[in-house]
């Protein structure tokens, strides 16, 4: 079985997002900003998901959050990058978005560096254009490096207000998903892993 080293940064940051708990609208699983995921839209990336994670030999059990979580994780992450992409005019070239495809990033292939990720493989070019987006907004700011560069990227994302619905379970921005809602208790996912500096 296939190992899967998994890194819960906001869009790859290091940065957690911040949620608050404005009320939702109907049929909506969180709420990015401006931008609603919708809970349809939710459930047909988990299926994705699932059945990449099927084709890949790897057991569910083996992420740290159970799949829903996991996979709105990834797109939560993927609309606060667009948006802070779109905030500095950062624009991402087809030519860019497909050698990003190609990169392993920290995993032992492009396909498991976006399963770590909560992104399903054949469907990634929107995480994948939104990734390259915010590293072009790091590297403009002075680049990971550098703490005030940061410091900046950090206070941008915290003004990206998330609202996720409590049926998808608790988010504390400091850990992550602390219960699996109606699924469940959870325990907190292991701090180092939202600490995850940017790939690149």
């Amino acid at each position: 079985m296939k190992s899967i080293r998994v890194a819960l940064a906001a869009a790859a940051a290091g940065i957690a997002l911040t949620a608050c708990s404005s009320p939702l609208q109907a049929g909506a699983a969180a709420v990015v900003g401006d931008e609603r995921i919708s809970a349809d839209q939710l459930n047909t990336k988990v299926k994705g998901f699932e059945e990449a994670l099927r084709l890949a030999k790897i057991e569910p059990s083996q992420l740290p959050l159970p799949v829903n979580q996991f996979v709105l994780l990834g797109m939560t992450n993927e609309a606060a990058a667009r948006q802070l992409a779109a905030k500095y005019n950062m624009q991402v070239t087809e030519a860019e978005v497909d050698a990003a495809l190609k990169d392993p990033g920290q995993q032992s292939s492009p396909e498991l560096n976006l399963l770590s990720k909560g992104v399903v493989p054949t469907d990634a070019r929107g995480y994948i254009r939104a990734e390259v987006g915010l590293k072009k907004v790091v590297d403009s700011l002075g680049g990971q490096q550098n703490q005030q560069a940061m410091a900046k990227l950090r206070a941008d994302f915290g003004s990206i207000k998330v609202v996720y619905s409590p049926r998808y379970g608790t988010f504390d921005p400091q850990q992550g998903f602390i219960d699996t809602g109606r699924f469940g208790k959870l325990e907190p996912a292991p701090q180092q892993q939202q600490q995850q500096q940017p790939q690149g």
